[in-house]
């Protein structure tokens, strides 16, 4: 992407996609908290989507898994791996301080 589009346009289409990403997350949460199962799983299968177009494959994943939780209506499964989701998703979508002390 980057020899194609270029440094400066490819880190716009990163940047853009990992706020797609973001808000995605912030309206599955603000799903699940208000008890909102009804079009969960298209939800989850568009984070599912973005995330493995960005190469977050942890992420994709358990966003599959709680898909398959969500379908086989495993509230006990879904609690568990909506956690799991939560911690992946924070741990995935955070900047690391790391890279901004360097900078």
């Amino acid at each position: 992407m980057y020899r194609d589009l270029g440094t400066v346009q490819a880190e716009q289409v990163v940047t853009r996609a990992l706020g797609e990403l973001a808000l995605a997350m912030s309206g599955l949460a603000a799903q699940v908290r208000a008890h909102e199962m009804q079009d969960l799983s298209r939800q989850l299968r568009r984070l599912q989507r973005l995330s493995e177009q960005l190469g977050m494959l942890s992420l994709a994943q358990v966003a599959g898994d709680l898909r398959v939780c969500l379908d086989q209506a495993d509230a006990t499964a879904f609690s568990a791996v909506w956690a799991r989701l939560l911690r992946v998703a924070e741990r995935s979508l955070v900047v690391d301080k790391a890279l901004l002390e360097t900078s």
